[in-house]
């Protein structure tokens, strides 16, 4: 089944940038669909990007325009570049794979990566 593990996540000033990484095992990236997600205490997890395998991509309004998500298949890797930053952006972030080209057990939730932007 895919394993994901997120990692890049950490205290920002509002209008900074992170980049999270997700690295992925168990299935070649390539053939998976990508997203991200995120989630605050107490509320619904919401999905924040989207990345097919032809790289089609799709954003939360909340974030169009300043995050950029993307994926390196050779280095089994997947990225969300945040940038513009805003508190309201403070959250846990998931990577989760969505689909796949072949048969695949999607697998579970990783632990996610805690983003915090305060001044």
């Amino acid at each position: 089944q895919v394993r994901v593990v997120e990692s890049g996540g950490g205290l920002v000033q509002p209008g900074g940038s992170l980049r999270l990484s997700c690295t992925v095992s168990g299935r070649t990236l390539s053939v998976l669909q990508m997203a991200w997600y995120r989630q605050t205490p107490g509320e619904q997890r919401e999905r924040v990007a989207y990345i097919t395998t032809d790289d089609t991509t799709g954003y939360a309004d909340s974030v169009k325009g300043r995050f950029t998500i993307s994926r390196d298949d050779a280095k089994n890797t997947l990225f969300l570049q945040m940038n513009s930053l805003k508190p309201k952006d403070t959250a846990t972030y998931y990577c989760k794979a969505i689909g796949a080209t072949v048969a695949t057990n999607l697998g579970s939730w990783g632990q996610g990566t805690q983003v915090t932007v305060s001044s």
